[in-house]
């Protein structure tokens, strides 16, 4: 049973079965990469002072855990250190390991997805080109049909049929339906119809695929805005969840992103992607704390399976600890 499979209904947490290896290897680039120049940075040093704390500001901003983040994290360092309480690279982690745990936990609607009492949980993916949103969402299909769960994935994309297209193949993948109309097609019009469908469907997730437009682009914005008023419309309090898929490799870029499709359709979560092919995985913490959205779920590879839970006790491990 995965840690976010949870229903309001049901109350209590959900025993979770966790396997840190998968996380751990995905991490392996930003892992060493942040590890080894800590620990270079502590050796053979005796003393912590300014040289270092400079020095250990630069590691944290590199690691892009961004500016005032790494700031913070420094002037914490600092403090300790003036009362004696820092007295190496292990202690240091160690606080900041705690410290991570802290940021990433930040977003007060947690971290578990947000199933209605009755009725479907209807989920809108939102995300620019390219950042493997819809392999997102085959993937995600995969982890609720694991579970005993009727999916089915809606194409609202209908501006690129590739995207048509590369969805269709997801469904035959992992055994789930797939509603699509011609290219061209009014994408909330193939919401309507998929939704009004489901009632000879029952299908208990259902998943729609947006275009993957730019979010600079204020007339797709809107049109996101109007798919969202018409699942509300056909399901009482859809979308349920609205989760924003973001490029971890795009750094800082990911931020701002996820700022301004906050600001359009609000968002209930994120999906971070291609962990696995960055050295930048403090991205993560630094969207945690400067926007106070959930992260949902993270990609750490290529396989089907690698669409994993987040877990901010288990990442931050992860990306601390020693191999």
């Amino acid at each position: 049973m995965f840690g976010w499979f949870k229903k309001k209904k049901e109350g209590g947490e959900t025993p979770v079965e966790v396997t840190v290896t998968p996380l751990r290897q995905g991490l392996a680039k930003t892992r060493r990469s942040f590890l080894d120049k800590v620990n270079d940075l502590f050796r053979g040093r005796r003393k912590i002072d300014r040289d270092l704390l400079e020095e250990l500001e630069e590691i944290l901003i590199t690691a892009d855990l961004g500016v005032a983040t790494a700031q913070e994290l420094l002037e914490l360092a600092r403090q300790l250190a003036a009362r004696d309480e820092l007295a190496d690279g292990d202690a240091l982690k160690g606080i900041f390991r705690e410290k991570i745990t802290e940021y990433l936990r930040a977003p007060e609607a947690g971290h578990e997805l947000n199933f209605p009492d009755s009725g479907p949980l209807v989920i809108m993916v939102l995300g620019v080109n390219g950042v493997g949103k819809t392999t997102s969402i085959g993937k995600l299909a995969h982890k609720f049909t694991q579970d005993g769960r009727k999916v089915l994935l809606v194409a609202a994309d209908t501006f690129r049929a590739a995207a048509t297209e590369q969805l269709q193949i997801w469904g035959e993948r992992v055994g789930v339906e797939v509603v699509s109309r011609e290219a061209g097609a009014d994408p909330s019009s193939v919401v309507f119809d998929a939704l009004e469908s489901n009632r000879g469907r029952e299908s208990e997730v259902i998943i729609i695929d947006t275009a993957g437009r730019m979010h600079t682009k204020v007339n797709l914005v809107e049109e996101l805005k109007k798919i969202k008023r018409v699942m509300g419309k056909k399901v009482v309090g859809a979308p349920h969840e609205v989760l924003l898929v973001v490029d971890a490799t795009t750094g800082q870029n990911a931020i701002s992103q996820a700022r301004l499709f906050n600001e359009a359709v609000e968002i209930t979560g994120l999906v971070l992607t291609k962990l696995d092919g960055t050295a930048k995985g403090g991205i993560v913490v630094n969207i945690c704390r400067e926007l106070k959205i959930p992260i949902r779920f993270i990609g750490v590879g290529e396989q089907i399976g690698d669409l994993r839970d987040f877990e901010p006790g288990e990442f931050a491990q992860a990306l601390l600890d020693e191999d």
